[in-house]
């Protein structure tokens, strides 16, 4: 991949999504996508003690993968080790908020060296997963994957977003949006790769659900998620969310009694026999 110099990303997010009947535009997506550059340098080793000294010195262990489009069904192909700056994914993922920031495609800076102005290569990648401390929510580590307009076959997980809460028959009565599915496992195109899927729920009352083919998504994306006929939301009732919270409350009671009656058997049968 030849180097390609990279004007400097936009410094705020455009609320893009794909509603019912809006058709996609390269251009549009392309202008809409990359709002930043991320900046990287390489890595020649992998390790723990390696892994926990960037951490320190306030960087994050990140990989880029390729995919070879010569075999679409081939596993990625090309792996380079890189490390990225913490502050400044940091500062991306202000703006760019999860979920959307493994739905949209980032401009990619390769230099030789932290503040070099040497460019050792550049492109479009897109993160596939951002590795995070569970209990400090710390980034340990950075998944991205080159994607430049062209590349196809590319599986994505778009967020759904929900819109039309405010003015929901059935919420406005006092029920309650049941979400059950937050993303959509897409494959498409990287140009055509949508930072969102929009859910009108608008006009759903208490008792109403959606599905996939309610939703309209736009036929460049081959959708993975095998949910054709099951709801994506629905309206419930106060009433049936207070009975489905005691129903969950009475299963963890009941788990947590078959726990200690399985604890309780063991030391049973571990005390001694008495004779």
């Amino acid at each position: 991949m030849g180097s390609r110099l990279w004007s400097g990303g936009v410094k705020k997010l455009v609320n893009v999504g794909i509603s019912r009947g809006e058709t996609f535009t390269s251009s549009r997506l392309c202008f809409y996508s990359l709002f930043h550059t991320i900046e990287a340098v390489p890595r020649e080793y992998t390790g723990n003690k390696i892994a926990a000294k960037d951490r320190a010195q306030g960087r994050i262990p990140t990989v880029v993968f390729s995919k070879d489009q010569s075999d679409p069904n081939k596993p990625v192909s090309r792996k380079q080790l890189l490390t990225t700056e913490r502050k400044q994914i940091k500062s991306i993922l202000e703006t760019v908020e999860l979920p959307f920031f493994c739905s949209t495609r980032f401009k990619l800076q390769i230099r030789a060296g932290s503040g070099s102005s040497h460019l050792l290569d550049s492109g479009t990648v897109l993160p596939i997963k951002v590795h995070r401390d569970p209990e400090t929510g710390r980034i340990l580590n950075l998944v991205l994957q080159w994607a430049e307009d062209g590349v196809k076959g590319l599986k994505v997980n778009i967020p759904l977003v929900f819109k039309g809460e405010d003015i929901s028959p059935g919420l406005e009565k006092g029920g309650h949006l049941q979400k059950l599915e937050t993303h959509l496992k897409c494959e498409c195109s990287a140009e055509l790769i949508p930072p969102k899927i929009e859910v009108d729920i608008s006009k759903l009352d208490i008792g109403d659900k959606l599905h996939l083919k309610d939703i309209g998504v736009d036929p460049s994306l081959k959708v993975l998620s095998k949910m054709a006929n099951l709801p994506i939301c629905k309206i419930i009732s106060a009433q049936k969310l207070e009975n489905n919270k005691l129903k969950m409350e009475a299963n963890k009671l009941k788990w947590e009694a078959k726990k200690l009656k399985e604890e309780a058997n063991k030391l049973k049968e571990a005390e001694p026999a008495v004779i």
